[in-house]
């Protein structure tokens, strides 16, 4: 599940060289079949991650209904809860796509044999019940999962699986997926769309480097956006000399005692100055930022600092500012350099949501190559982090020592949305 960097970039290098169907040869031919999959979503309406995902493999990635689009074909998919405004049984319709009223049926359709080459697992959105302590949603990903295993095993065939976004609400179920994909040998990609989002100005830090410290700006609300900016924060650390190496504590700031953990040294006043710097509200807001600003409604919708202490002795932090940046970013001092490098990572919003035709590019990737293009233990760490953060989110804020998420993974190479090598472009305007 875990590659070095060289067989890695080998890997990666294999889709982004013709396995598109976006491809085109001189005849006008596509290189390469559609490969088809199944899509397991709890609810399927606007702008949801259903119709900014799944809606791209039917329509293309500009929702044109041309080129460029994905080299898949979605023959199937289940339905779980039908919003007021649900389009899934419309796009259904017209593009033939089979609705299927199981996923063992959306992945067998009908069969005893695993009639998709991947499956799409789309557990956001939809009404489901909350936990009592932390009041974090319980989207079924793992039942998703779950039952897709149960069909893989059925039918005595696995193909690749992606998680949207978190492995679960909870670090057990994101244990236990990796676990079973693991030990039956199928491919497991998940996570954020963010990674692969637009860097302005284009940084991918150097393979093997050595960070000092790393600060990402986030906004928004502490869970839902808090993965999305704790992933950003991911992708680039794990890039530091001898990969990730896990994270032995965590812990949550609120209020004053935000700033009190930057005056004690626990996160940089200069790093955040310097994200900020990249972000459109520049660095003027940056220096008028005070967590305390405002009256927030509830724990969830108010600044916090996520802070991590990894087993290797960096110290690194996610600042969420509620909805004052507006953006994600990321700064990090590396030994020998004076100034910090910084980046944004830019979304594109209110038009076909191209960033997410890059999170579809990798799912594509990982079908073709059957190995995930990049490292699912991001994803697995990130959501360990995460749930340990909501748990202190909801006592107030603390600290709490992680050993189960003090592992280390290999970190990953995948290109991102203006990285040279890329041949999909999406505009983000």
């Amino acid at each position: 599940m875990s590659l070095g960097r060289r067989e890695f970039l080998g890997a990666a290098a294999l889709p982004l060289l013709g396995s598109r169907a976006a491809a085109r040869g001189a005849g006008g031919h596509a290189e390469r079949a559609e490969l088809p999959v199944a899509a397991l979503i709890t609810a399927y309406y606007p702008v949801s991650h259903a119709d900014v995902i799944v809606s791209k493999i039917l329509e293309g990635y500009l929702r044109n209904g041309g080129e460029p689009r994905p080299g898949l074909k979605l023959v199937s998919m289940y339905v779980e809860q039908r919003h007021p405004h649900d389009i899934s049984g419309e796009l259904a319709k017209r593009y033939g796509v089979r609705v299927c009223g199981s996923i063992d049926e959306a992945i067998s359709l009908g069969t005893d044999r695993v009639q998709v080459a991947g499956v799409l697992g789309i557990a956001e959105h939809g009404d489901y019940p909350v936990t009592e302590f932390t009041g974090q949603k319980m989207y079924p990903r793992r039942r998703f999962f779950d039952e897709a295993v149960a069909t893989f095993e059925r039918c005595g065939g696995v193909v690749p699986y992606f998680n949207d976004k978190h492995l679960g609400w909870q670090w057990s179920d994101a244990e236990a997926m990796v676990g079973t994909a693991r030990r039956l040998g199928f491919p497991l990609l998940a996570g954020s769309s963010v990674p692969l989002a637009w860097r302005f100005p284009q940084l991918e830090l150097p393979a093997d480097c050595e960070i000092e410290s790393a600060l990402t700006v986030g906004y928004g609300p502490l869970e839902d956006y808090g993965f999305h900016a704790l992933e950003a924060h991911q992708c680039m650390l794990e890039r530091r000399r001898g990969g990730e190496s896990g994270v032995r504590e965590v812990a949550v700031a609120l209020g004053a005692g935000i700033r009190a953990a930057e005056a004690s040294g626990q996160w940089s006043g200069e790093l955040f100055g310097a994200a900020m710097s990249v972000l459109p509200r520049g660095s003027v807001a940056a220096a008028a930022w005070d967590p305390l600003q405002a009256e927030y409604e509830g724990v969830r919708n108010q600044p916090a600092a996520y802070m991590m202490t990894h087993a290797d002795g960096l110290r690194s932090a996610v600042i969420m500012t509620a909805d004052f940046s507006g953006g994600f970013a990321f700064a990090c001092r590396l030994k020998g350099r004076k100034e910090p490098l910084a980046c944004w990572f830019r979304l594109q919003e209110g038009g076909v949501f191209g960033h997410f035709s890059y999170l579809v590019d990798a799912i594509e990737a990982t079908l073709r190559a059957r190995r995930a293009v990049y490292p699912v233990e991001r994803t697995l760490l990130t959501t360990g982090v995460l749930d340990r953060c909501m748990q202190l989110l909801a006592a107030g804020g603390g600290r709490m020592a992680t050993p189960e998420l003090s592992f280390g993974y290999a970190g990953g190479d995948w290109v991102f949305a203006n990285h040279p090598q890329s041949r999909l472009q999406v505009p983000y305007e």
